[in-house]
This record gives C-alpha cells, sequence and structure tokens, in this order.
C-alpha cells in the first residue's frame, strides 16, 4: 500500500488541476452572466465571444481532467495499489494540462478555431489526442483482458475509446470535402457532439458504480444482470442518441426517426429511477453521514430532472420550439452541474478526503449549490419558455426588446449563480487544504 501511495501523486494533481479549472468554470461564468444583466459589462476588455469559449471549455477540462484522475486512481487502487507504466499518470497530465492551459490563454488573445464547444484552434487537436490514446494505453496495460471484469470496467474502456474516436470526427470539418457541405458539416458536428457527452458520462458514471460499491462495500451491482443490461443502453445511446440534435437540419428522415427511437429508450432509465426511489431514500437515510455519498445522492436527484427535461427535448414537436432557447443552456447546466459536478467531487473527496474541523463548511456549501441550482435550473426554463413564445407568436418582436422582457429571468440567474458559486468554494477549498 506504500507504494501505492508513492506512486498516486499524479492522480491526486489530475484531481486538483481539475478542481482549478472548475473555479475558472464559475469565474468565467460569472462574467457571462453579469454581460446578460449589465449590457456593455467588460465589453472593452472581455467580450462575450470570449467569455463563453472559456466558460464552456473550462468546464469540460473540468469534467475530463477529474474523470481521468478518478480512473486511473480507481484502477491503481482494483489493482491493490500496483499500476503498470507507473510513470505514465505524470506524462499524461503534463501533455493535457499545458494543452488545457494554452488554449484557455489563446481565447484570451482572441485566436479561435471557429467550432461549436471545441472552438480552440485545431491544432490542439494533436496534443489532445496523443495525451488521450496515453490514457487509453496505459489503462488497457493495467486491464489485460474485459472477461468476468465488473461493469465499471467495461464502461471505462468504452468511455475512454468512443471519447478518442467521436472526439477525431469531430474535428473531420478540416476536410474540405466535410467544411464545404453545411448540412454535413453541421450533422456531423452535432452528432460527435452527443457522442463526446456519451463517452465522458461513461467514465464518470462508471466510477460512480465503483464508488457505490466502495461504500456498500460489495460488488454485486458490478456483476449484476440488470448493470450490465443499462451498460449496453447507455451505449446504444452513446452511438445513436444525438439524433435528435439534428431534427432541425434538412438530414434523411430515417436519422430523425432512429434519434426519436432511441431517445425514447431514455424512458427505460427514467421508469427505474421512480422505481427505485423509495428504496434510494431510504440508503441516503443510512449513508447520508459520508461526504461522497451526499454528493451521489444530489447526482442522483438531477439524474431524474435532466433526464425528464431530455425527453421532452426529444420531442420532435418541442424540439422546434426549444431548440436555440435557454431551455437548452438549463438542460446543460443541469447535466453538468447537477449530475457530472456532483459525481466529480463525490470522487474527489473520496480520494482526498477533508479535515473534520472543515465539515460544517462542506454542509452548507453542499445545501447552497443544490438549492440555488434548482433556482438558477427555473430561472433558465422559464426565459426559455417565454423566448419561444414571442419567437412564434411575436415575430415583429426585435431581439433587443426580446432580451428586456427577460431580465427579470435573467437577474434571478444571476443571483441564483452568485449564491452557487459561494456554495462551490466552500466545497472546493477544503479539497486543498488537506495534505492528500
Amino acid at each position: 500500500m506504500e507504494q501505492f501511495r508513492s506512486n498516486r501523486d499524479y492522480t491526486i494533481i489530475f484531481i486538483k488541476a481539475g478542481l482549478l479549472f472548475l473555479l475558472s468554470t464559475l469565474l468565467f461564468g460569472l462574467l457571462g452572466a453579469l454581460e446578460y444583466v449589465i449590457p456593455g459589462f467588460l465589453k472593452d476588455v472581455f467580450t462575450f465571444e470570449k467569455i463563453r469559449p472559456l466558460h464552456v471549455s473550462s468546464a469540460i477540462f473540468w469534467i475530463l481532467t477529474c474523470a481521468i484522475g478518478g480512473v486511473l486512481f480507481y484502477v491503481r487502487e482494483e489493482h491493490n495499489g500496483i499500476f503498470k507504466l507507473p510513470n505514465f499518470p505524470k506524462i499524461i497530465f503534463f501533455i493535457l494540462a499545458i494543452t488545457f492551459s494554452s488554449i484557455l490563454v489563446s481565447y484570451i488573445f482572441g485566436i479561435f478555431g471557429g467550432r461549436e464547444y471545441w472552438e480552440f484552434d485545431p491544432i490542439f487537436t494533436i496534443p489532445i489526442s496523443i495525451g488521450w490514446g496515453l490514457f487509453i494505453y496505459a489503462f488497457i496495460t493495467n486491464m489485460k483482458t474485459l472477461k468476468n471484469q465488473p461493469v465499471y470496467i467495461w464502461m471505462w474502456f468504452t468511455g475512454a475509446v468512443f471519447f478518442l474516436f467521436t472526439y477525431l470526427e469531430s474535428n473531420s470539418w478540416i476536410l474540405p470535402q466535410i467544411r464545404n457541405n453545411l448540412v454535413k458539416d453541421m450533422t456531423i458536428q452535432w452528432k460527435s457532439y452527443g457522442s463526446l457527452v456519451g463517452a465522458w458520462n461513461q467514465l464518470i458514471y462508471g466510477t460512480s458504480i465503483y464508488l457505490m460499491d466502495k461504500i456498500a462495500g460489495d460488488k454485486k451491482y458490478s456483476f449484476s444482470k440488470i448493470a450490465f443490461a443499462l451498460y449496453f443502453l447507455g451505449v446504444f445511446n452513446l452511438m445513436f442518441n444525438w439524433g435528435h440534435h439534428v431534427y432541425l437540419l434538412p438530414t434523411h428522415a430515417y436519422v430523425k426517426h432512429i434519434g426519436y427511437l432511441v431517445s425514447m429508450t431514455e424512458l427505460v432509465l427514467f421508469g427505474r429511477i421512480i422505481y427505485l426511489w423509495r428504496s434510494s431514500l431510504s440508503t441516503a437515510k443510512r449513508n447520508f453521514h459520508i461526504v461522497p455519498f451526499k454528493f451521489l445522492f444530489a447526482a442522483d436527484v438531477w439524474v431524474f430532472l435532466t433526464l425528464a427535461l431530455a425527453i421532452l427535448m426529444s420531442i420532435p414537436v418541442l424540439n422546434l420550439y426549444m431548440h436555440g432557447t435557454h431551455i437548452i443552456v438549463g438542460h446543460t447546466m443541469g447535466a453538468t452541474i447537477g449530475i457530472n459536478t456532483m459525481l466529480l467531487l463525490a470522487f474527489a473527496y473520496d480520494i482526498i478526503g477533508f479535515r473534520k474541523n472543515d465539515s460544517k463548511k462542506i454542509y452548507y456549501g453542499y445545501w447552497t449549490i443544490n438549492l440555488s441550482l434548482i433556482i438558477f435550473w427555473i430561472s433558465l426554463i422559464v426565459a426559455g419558455v417565454m423566448k419561444a413564445y414571442y419567437q412564434f407568436n411575436m415575430p415583429e418582436m426585435s431581439y433587443g426588446v426580446m432580451i428586456n422582457q427577460l431580465w427579470p429571468w435573467f437577474l434571478l440567474f444571476l443571483t441564483s449563480g452568485i449564491c452557487m458559486i459561494i456554495g462551490f468554494v466552500l466545497v472546493i477549498f477544503p479539497l486543498f487544504k488537506n495534505k492528500n
């Protein structure tokens, strides 16, 4: 175990670097919200064109960095502290940390690649692909085989491989035959982005299953038939659930039909959450004193809320009204903050730990985040509904007038966002104070 402790440094550094990206996400998110409420705020210093990619990319880097650190740490733990290629976490960390930081700096200097979400210059694709390839190689080297492995091993493998594949696919716009065909370009872009989210969700959800087994003290669920059934449903969604993103594109009808049918398979997950809700409440009563479990439970609630909204978004006629409104932003925030961030914080607290005298800060921070997030989420959905109404029923209304009508909801969005940031600060800093 001592060997394990001496070799795990860079898995923890991965997670702490991810927490810094989370703080960066919160900072740029606050600046972006202020621009909504105070027109012209920082216009001469930081335009919204810079703040948005700084915010979005920081959030993605937080997810990827912490997910990699969690997987590498738990792979070592799974093998009793023995990790082949012990220098690989360090190499992977420096490649990705330098690349991610350079991307944020490039945004500040106004250097963009022009893509949605992956807005950086495509030259950064090279080191990201190399770093991720080394991550896959290190994982496979330590696993040897997938035979007779628990479900979280399959999820880690699927997430790692699919992420690299779909990330490279998302950069196919560099090819002239893709870039010069608008419909093909947008179809591939939206398809790949949907699959990328599914890929990193496999990494995160797999790690959450590992942690739940760790808290429970057994691996019954990880080898169960229901776990593998839901895993294959998740992989199926990863590959095909993107279809509802392209409803508005003039692409083949069968693509949209398949996308709709696959999206509706999420009802299986939704129904299971409702069915198991009562038992999950009784489990929460027993384990809520465990800090990582608090975050796992919060993520469970947000899975319910986010999945409900996702199912509504997958209905074509509703998607027509919702597309391009703040409802989509609300859905993204619910998934990114409520699900992914809560799960990643659970891993961080399990791996890094905290001092007992920080328990009250964590408690108050936890509830501040979740209560603020509810208000934050609702304000975006209401703003989205109102925007959809104005766009379809009052098309003569100018964009400026429409935004002014939404201002009270943006103010609520900003206020709840500030409270949420305070909660995150209370939760994040105890992780840096611990010497692990």
